[in-house]
């Protein structure tokens, strides 16, 4: 390989719709640029993949200058319940499956003297760069957290900071200089009280050892996290912002290109709702694919909407946990779906804010689309994302401080007063500026020759140098 061939990226995703989604928006964002990709995830995740978008495995989609194919992997896990929480329960067979798998991968394109370039990892599955430097091919590693919530695992694995124990469970955390966390705005993931320890070693997995990779790909932009991405890259760790990766202006032809694990044939008559709803006046609600809230919190929310008077489109994969006069009561103004399509809802100028779980993917979706929000986190990260989108970034009202951590029922009045504060009046107005202005900025971060635009450009000719290094080796 020299520094001209062309690049070829093979890019390898933990089969949670939260991580397929930002790596497969990158992806296309690379293809754009020029470079060959090669997304490839779990074959139990690719059954559904395959049935929503109609996905023909290795057909390569043409996208700007370069392409984007699909392709999966053997999991080694039976036919069954194929969620994300199970895969994180069986990762060690996925890893004992998935090493071959990946690794024969590798050979096949290799033999067919079209070799990767460079493989990129997500967090949950770190044994990928050890398959990478098996076979002398540059890893990177895919951050889909934000960089505050990387600087917190960084600082609990190099034990840089103080954070909670059993003997001090409730203390501070001084994750750099300027911000101060307290217990419960950390990722229960590195506290002592944490109800699944198994994804806390899974996520730190990838901190003990960062050497293993050339560079940290993160899904935020500098104007949004300047002063961790400084702070990081003060520890000699390089890292490039690179997003927000859903919203690329640029990758022409990539928008009949997803990774959703279902889709809605009614896609197009959610958006036909919205139409008939005037000017920021719906509410969206969402708890992404993973969170389940007890019904007895879940029926405070119902009756918070139903107070409220608002109107409302709420995302929810089970609506059997709904009232069974709720849909009857809320006809007129209110719409439940089991799947919509998140990013065309919160860019829809209806919609004047989102109920929200945090995840990292919902939170710069609405940052970036000028959404205000009504925080109501679980556990992990979003406790952390919580905590910025209200009190840093200042486009959210804290509706629930993280259920799997306080146990702390929000009632139907708490609801009902923040929805209408986050809609009407002085308040409404400055969040909604707030919003907007994150929105701008990451229009700039994304526009040619802005930060991530130009990051992405650096990224790419860090990977030719690298593939010319390692040639001038192998010669």
């Amino acid at each position: 390989m020299t520094y001209e061939d062309p690049i070829k990226l093979l890019l390898v995703s933990f089969p949670a719709q939260g991580h397929i989604n930002h790596l497969v928006g990158l992806g296309k964002y690379l293809a754009a640029k020029g470079a060959t990709v090669i997304f490839t995830t779990t074959e139990t995740a690719g059954k559904n993949m395959r049935a929503a978008n109609n996905i023909i495995d290795k057909l390569a989609t043409p996208i700007g200058d370069g392409t984007f194919a699909f392709e999966f992997f053997d999991d080694g896990l039976p036919d069954g319940d194929r969620s994300a929480f199970r895969a994180l329960q069986h990762s060690a067979e996925i890893e004992v499956a998935g090493r071959p798998s990946i690794s024969q991968m590798i050979k096949n394109h290799a033999d067919l003297n079209k070799p990767f370039s460079c493989i990129i990892n997500n967090y949950f599955f770190p044994w990928v760069c050890d398959v990478a430097n098996e076979h002398n091919i540059p890893s990177v590693l895919s951050w889909t957290n934000s960089a505050a919530v990387f600087t917190t695992y960084y600082n609990y694995v190099h034990k840089l900071t103080p954070f909670p124990t059993n003997e001090e469970p409730y203390i501070d955390v001084q994750l750099i200089p300027s911000r101060v966390l307290k217990y419960n705005e950390i990722s229960d993931l590195v506290h002592p009280f944490c109800s699944f320890p198994f994804l806390g070693k899974l996520v730190l997995e990838e901190f003990k050892d960062l050497s293993k990779v050339f560079c940290v790909l993160v899904d935020t932009y500098e104007e949004l996290e300047h002063e961790f991405i400084d702070y990081i890259s003060k520890k000699s760790i390089p890292i490039r912002t690179v997003g927000p990766s859903f919203k690329n202006p640029n990758a022409k032809g990539a928008s009949n290109i997803h990774g959703d694990f279902a889709k809605s044939n009614d896609d197009d008559k959610i958006i036909e709702w919205l139409d008939t709803k005037p000017k920021d006046s719906v509410v969206y609600v969402s708890f992404g694919t993973l969170v389940n809230y007890p019904q007895e919190q879940m029926n405070e929310i119902v009756y918070g909407l139903l107070n409220s008077q608002v109107s409302f489109l709420w995302s929810l994969s089970n609506p059997g946990v709904l009232p069974d006069d709720f849909l009857e009561e809320t006809n007129e103004r209110g719409k439940v779906v089991e799947w919509s399509p998140q990013v065309d809802v919160l860019a829809h100028p209806s919609v004047a804010c989102f109920i929200t779980h945090c995840g990292w993917n919902s939170s710069i979706e609405a940052l970036s689309l000028g959404v205000p929000v009504l925080t109501f986190p679980s556990r992990g990260d979003q406790l952390t994302n919580a905590k910025f989108l209200v009190d840093v970034f200042g486009v959210g009202i804290k509706m629930g401080s993280g259920w799997a951590v306080n146990n702390k029922l929000v009632t139907r009045d708490e609801v009902k007063k923040c929805l209408l504060e986050a809609t009407i009046g002085e308040k409404a107005e400055k969040l909604k500026q707030n919003a907007n202005k994150w929105k701008k900025k990451a229009e700039e971060a994304l526009a040619v020759g802005g930060s991530s635009d130009r990051n992405l450009d650096e990224f790419m000719e860090d990977i030719k140098k690298h593939a010319s290094l390692i040639n001038n080796v192998n010669i």
